[in-house]
């Protein structure tokens, strides 16, 4: 018999990495204002006037004087005068902002190593 070598012999590494980014970012700004004015007026006059009158005068010859005064007078004054006035208002103001970052970072290595021998002898 022969002697006989059989060798088999395999290396390697492997290496990586992974990087990944997320980045987002916003912001909102609301106003809002709201204003209101109410007024009314009135207003109302009254006038009353009222005026009677008699004057009655007489003369006759051999002196005779007669004479009648008679009068009436009446006067009304009303008025009236109303006012309303209401305001309101309302105002808001609202503002948010955000910011978010996401980050992913992997290494990764391996190494292998295969083998085998056969070998024989006599």
């Amino acid at each position: 018999m022969s002697d006989v070598d059989y060798g088999q012999y395999e290396a390697g590494q492997e290496s990586g990495s992974l990087d990944e980014l997320h980045q987002a970012e916003g912001s909102e700004y609301d106003a809002n204002s709201q204003f209101g004015v109410y007024e009314q007026d009135h207003s109302a006059a009254e006038s009353t006037d009222f005026s009677t009158g008699q004057h009655v005068e007489y003369d006759a010859p051999g002196a005779v004087h007669y004479e009648s005064t008679d009068f009436t007078n009446y006067s009304h004054d009303a008025s009236v005068d109303d006012h309303v006035f209401a305001a309101e208002g309302s105002e808001s103001v609202h503002q948010a902002e955000f910011s978010e970052l996401d980050a992913l970072q992997e290494r990764f290595a391996t190494a292998f190593a295969n083998g085998a021998e056969f070998s024989t002898a006599n």
